[in-house]
């Protein structure tokens, strides 16, 4: 009969069971205080309406949730500061066959790098965005500096990140959308997956992409920043495509 009634409860359910034991709820009112509450709140919401997510052990959704957290990071897709990505990996079982299952992983949004960039205190200005077919008049080699016009159209060509420490420091990186695209298929082998956020939203992934490379190689980073960034990039390396 118990295992009647495990089979039968909703996926909310057995999310809400593992998020109401007081151990998990403390790891949670440790990393947000007062807030909590609506972050769990979030976390339930953003579960219950993705069919994917439903598949993987709530247990690791929370642990992947706890990551956003800790970074005071909300996981609202909408919002584009952090997700929690349901992918299709191939798994080893007991008896030796392997096995397709659903796993989360914590991704942070481009939106949550210029977030815990300008926490740091270091950067005056941080920015990234995409560039249209007419806009790029000029870019200068030597610098990286691009020079920017009116478009002449909406389709897009390339993306953009730029950052001015406090110090005076300024750096301006632009890579093409093919760039975008060949780096992505080199590092990241969750591209080929049709439930990437590759294939969902290729503006926000390209955008953390420039920023990525920009603060990796010029930023001042926080040793919290480093293995975010580090850990992410690990992420996209072992992920494996459907």
């Amino acid at each position: 009969m118990t295992e009647s009634k495990e089979i039968t409860k909703r996926p909310t359910d057995r999310l809400k069971e593992v998020m109401y034991q007081p151990t998990v709820q403390e790891q949670f009112r440790n990393a947000l205080g007062d807030n909590s509450g609506t972050f769990i709140a979030s976390l339930i919401d953003l579960y219950g309406s993705d069919g994917y997510l439903q598949q993987c052990q709530p247990s690791a959704v929370v642990m992947e949730a706890l990551k956003a957290a800790t970074l005071k990071l909300p996981i609202n897709k909408s919002l584009g500061f952090a997700y929690v990505i349901p992918y299709q990996n191939n798994r080893k079982q007991p008896d030796g066959s392997w096995k397709k299952v659903y796993e989360p992983n914590f991704q942070i949004g481009y939106k949550g790098l210029i977030q815990l960039a300008m926490r740091t205190g270091h950067y005056r200005y941080i920015n990234a965005d995409k560039v249209l077919e007419g806009e790029l008049k000029k870019k200068d080699k030597l610098t990286g500096e691009i020079e920017l016009g009116e478009p002449t159209g909406d389709i897009t060509i390339g993306y953009f990140a730029m950052m001015e420490t406090v110090s005076g420091f300024r750096k301006v990186i632009y890579w093409t959308v093919s760039e975008i695209e060949a780096h992505a298929k080199r590092f990241s082998k969750s591209y080929d997956s049709k439930y990437t956020p590759w294939k969902t939203d290729f503006d926000a992934m390209a955008l953390k992409t420039v920023l990525k490379a920009l603060l990796g190689k010029y930023g001042i980073m926080s040793v919290e920043m480093a293995n975010l960034m580090a850990s992410d990039q690990d992420i996209d390396a072992r992920t494996q495509a459907e």
